[in-house]
Order: C-alpha cells, then sequence, then structure tokens
C-alpha cells in the first residue's frame, strides 16, 4: 500500500544537499579496473584522497586536450591486438601524462582535478 500513496508525492522547495568539491590536487591511494555492466566494458577507476573529504572518493574520467580543445573521457580499459592498453586511448594519455608505465605505477602519485559540470575529474592538460 506504501508504494500506491508514493504516487500523490509532489515536486519538494529544498535543493539538493550534495556537495560538489572543488578541483584540487588529489592523492591516488588505489588503482582498479571494474566492470561496467551497461557499457559491457572495463574501466579504469582510482580511489583518491581529497583535501577536503575524510574519506577517500572514486574517479574514472580525465579531462584532456584532444586538439584544441578539452574533452572528457571515461577511463576505459581497451587492448590492442598485441594486449597492451590502447594507443591513444584516454587512459593511455592519461598515463603518458603522469609518465608511468602501467596503472599499477599511479599508486601514490599526485595529480590535478578538474570539475565537469558538477563530478571531479583528472586533469591532464
Amino acid at each position: 500500500m506504501e508504494t500506491q500513496e508514493e504516487l500523490e508525492i509532489g515536486i519538494g522547495n529544498i535543493e539538493s544537499e550534495q556537495q560538489t568539491l572543488k578541483p584540487a590536487k588529489v592523492k591516488i591511494v588505489k588503482v582498479e579496473i571494474v566492470d561496467v555492466q551497461k557499457a559491457k566494458g572495463k574501466k579504469a577507476q582510482l580511489e583518491v584522497k581529497h583535501p577536503d573529504k575524510e574519506e577517500t572518493i572514486k574517479l574514472s574520467s580525465v579531462a584532456y586536450l584532444d586538439g584544441k580543445q578539452i574533452v572528457n573521457r571515461g577511463l576505459w580499459f581497451n587492448k590492442d591486438k598485441e594486449g597492451n592498453i590502447q594507443k591513444g586511448s584516454a587512459l593511455a594519455i592519461f598515463l603518458n601524462k603522469l609518465d608511468v608505465k602501467n596503472l599499477k605505477e599511479l599508486e601514490g602519485k599526485e595529480v590535478e582535478t578538474d570539475l565537469d559540470g558538477k563530478y571531479l575529474c583528472f586533469k591532464a592538460y
């Protein structure tokens, strides 16, 4: 019966209390590859320590220059035919920017972040 009563609830007047973190330098504390069921693919997800928050947060996108334009892409884990991270992918660009050879070497690195709308992403430009 509860579900039926919910059909009559109206729209509220209170703004969302979700706080957007400001762009800052974050420290990567953990790196993992996660399955994204909707996209049927794998993505690199990096757990970082933000200076304005007690708990760690997870980021999985990067802003970088594509020609003269800043683009934001997910850190999709795509491999080439030799089994390496696909050259030219957002993940490869991010790794090159931080001068590391693989995802494991990201742990402990400090990286600038940027805002993509309301969400933080890594800054690689």
